[in-house]
């Protein structure tokens, strides 16, 4: 199992839409994956599920099928994690639903994280929480890929969502508040590492599985540039340029990094405007757009278009993580 979290801390950079439409396309091509909303704006379980079945797993009483129900136990200190609800998709794609109430557990795995340093074994159990609830949720569906979709704050959180991931992919927007966010995003990660690292040292309980939490950079994808001729239009291009250097700099850590073309960077996907409306209409991906949902003429062309660039993305990722094809 692979588990790739997509994460940014500046909102708004197509993150929730990446996820989505990875998710689908592994799936096409023969990777059974689970996409995990760990994002308390759920967003990413909205665009996967009509919202008369998204009220059916939030009810007013009761246990409710996402992700925040298998910590109940845990959090309340009636038991330990539970089995996550996967709501199947399609063949070889599952979703574990997110949900408002995840940000209630923010308090817990902030106070337990200084807890893992005296060793004390609660703390171990809720900082791997959300790791053990994605494993066994892998492990069931005989998932090979696990893709989390993951909030845009610093908080204890995501911190334990990125402790259970493996490897991050960071979205970006070619702006300012994008490469103020890699600033902020790179020291963070590695300090959330190293954090972990000497943590992990000290767990007291045999026979619980713990994550790595080697949140590798993986690269990262510019998201939703205006394209003219190909080209990014001339206000888009400055930031660009400038993203190589940052990204070398703040997340991997290389001092007096040159800009410049970039291996880290996976790809520059369009915006494909057009498409989106249609798809969210659909409740479809943008590249399995059909006639029949309004993709002619010129945006049958986008949707093969789109299904190339994500179909090469998707491989990128696989490569870069270690994946192996179908």
């Amino acid at each position: 199992m692979k588990t790739i979290a997509f994460f940014n801390n500046k909102g708004g950079v197509g993150k929730t839409s990446l996820v989505y439409h990875l998710a689908w396309m592994y799936a096409d091509q023969g990777i059974s994956v689970i996409a995990a909303d760990l994002d308390p704006q759920a967003n990413l379980t909205s665009m996967f599920l009509e919202e008369d079945r998204i009220e059916e797993l939030w009810p007013d009483a009761g246990p409710r099928g996402t992700i925040y129900q298998s910590l109940v136990p845990l959090l309340d200190g009636t038991g330990d994690v539970a089995d996550a609800h996967v709501e199947e998709v399609s063949p070889g794609l599952g979703l574990v639903p997110g949900d408002l109430a995840l940000s209630a557990a923010e308090d817990e795995l902030s106070s337990q994280w200084p807890d893992c340093l005296d060793r004390k074994p609660r703390a171990f159990r809720v900082i791997s929480a959300v790791w053990r609830v994605l494993e066994r949720a892998a492990q069931e569906r005989e998932a090979r890929l696990v893709l989390i979709d993951v909030g845009p704050t610093l908080g204890a959180l995501n911190r334990a969502v990125l402790v259970a991931s493996e490897h991050v992919v960071i979205p970006l927007a070619p702006d300012l508040f994008s490469l103020q966010g890699l600033k902020n995003l790179g020291p963070t990660l590695r300090r959330w590492r190293e954090e972990w690292h000497e943590r992990r040292q000290r767990n007291p309980v045999g026979g619980l599985s713990l994550p790595e939490g080697a949140m590798r950079p993986a690269g990262y994808v510019v998201m939703q540039h205006a394209v003219r001729l190909d080209r990014p239009v001339k206000a888009y291009a400055r930031w660009m340029e400038r993203i190589p250097y940052v990204y070398r700099e703040a997340v991997l850590g290389e001092e007096g990094a040159a800009g410049g073309d970039d291996a880290h960077r996976l790809a520059a996907l369009k915006h494909y405007r057009s498409l989106m409306p249609l798809a969210q209409e659909a409740r479809k991906p943008m590249f399995f757009l059909t006639p029949a949902d309004g993709a002619i003429g010129g945006h049958a062309a986008a949707v093969q278009q789109c299904f190339r660039d994500f179909r090469e993305l998707a491989w990128a990722i696989a490569d870069r993580c270690g994946l192996g094809r179908a």
